[in-house]
């Protein structure tokens, strides 16, 4: 891992220098987190909000996530003043959910368009990692230091296509929670910063649990593997990657997606399958039945079954 095989090539950070990465005192922190989740949050959201054809004013609810840093009022009111949204839009702020926070977050989209209290719901994650950087001579610290990276996404989930895009159609999804499994991968606070703890069971408890949501879900739509023509996962490293490819019974090109936003970004945190689904739909990948993953912190995993024409 500390040697650049970790399939990693290129990652991004908030930062004006290097240097500055090694500024971890509280205050210095919250400092980057404060600047940089709301520019990250806009430029995210203004790109997909400019996808859809929508005009901000269209937009109802705004659902955002983060874990590496906690702003009182959140994110979502920095969010609404930088797209020029309604006063009276919907807001909500997801904290705490680490690695697997997107899907917990369509879900929230996806249950207020279901009510028809919305007709338009931006869905953003961002995570500004080197705000909550640590540093010590714990192998899972050190690995957190050279696999994660700063990054949004952003998506706007309608109650109705937009004639002028691939339709993408949310038509299930599962979670499940291992709660006996909180202390494998979650942050913990020391000093008054953020410590991740990375434990080495992490690939496996991954691949196990994403094979269970998975599995659930095909029982229940009556699918099989067979039936997934692109897979959008979590790329939460290249041994959690690797994993999956074995237990699932995948072969690399199946994966091809989010290795490459491993390699380009490293880790993004709940920000990852945003851009993994960007690859997929830049590179027109098969229509059909899409499988959307992220897993992480609890240990939580959640899936979703896409119909994609």
């Amino acid at each position: 891992m500390l040697l650049r095989d970790n399939g990693i090539e290129t990652r991004h950070l908030a930062l004006d220098s290097l240097d500055e990465v090694f500024d971890i005192e509280p205050n210095a922190l919250h400092a980057r987190f404060l600047t940089n989740a709301p520019q990250l949050a806009q430029r995210a959201g203004l790109g997909a909000i400019e996808l859809s054809g929508l005009h901000p004013s269209s937009i109802d609810a705004v659902v955002v996530s983060t874990c590496t840093g906690y702003l009182c009022p959140g994110l979502s009111g920095y969010v609404i003043e930088a797209l020029g949204l309604r006063s009276n839009v919907q807001a909500f702020d997801l904290v705490g959910q680490g690695c697997a926070a997107a899907l917990p977050n369509m879900r929230l989209s996806s249950a207020l368009l279901a009510a028809g209290q919305c007709n338009h719901v931006l869905s953003v994650c961002v995570e500004v990692c080197s705000a909550a950087m640590y540093l010590d001579e714990d192998p899972g610290v050190l690995i957190s230091a050279c696999l994660f990276g700063d990054g949004a996404g952003a998506m706007v989930l309608s109650r109705r296509p937009q004639e002028h895009l691939r339709r993408i159609e949310w038509t299930h999804a599962e979670s499940l929670i291992a709660t006996e499994e909180r202390d494998a991968l979650k942050f913990e606070e020391r000093d008054g910063l953020l410590r991740n703890i990375l434990t080495r069971q992490v690939p496996r408890l991954a691949a196990h649990y994403a094979e269970q949501v998975l599995d659930t879900a095909l029982r229940r739509m009556d699918l099989s593997r067979s039936d997934i023509s692109t897979w959008i996962m979590h790329p939460g490293g290249r041994d959690v990657l690797q994993a999956i490819e074995t237990q699932i019974g995948l072969d690399r090109q199946d994966l091809r997606y989010s290795a490459a936003v491993l390699r380009d970004y490293g880790n993004l945190s709940s920000a990852s399958v945003y851009f993994v689904m960007k690859e997929a739909l830049r590179n027109h990948s098969d229509p059909g039945a899409w499988w959307l993953s992220s897993f992480g912190a609890g240990m939580s995993c959640h899936g979703a079954l896409l119909k994609v024409a």
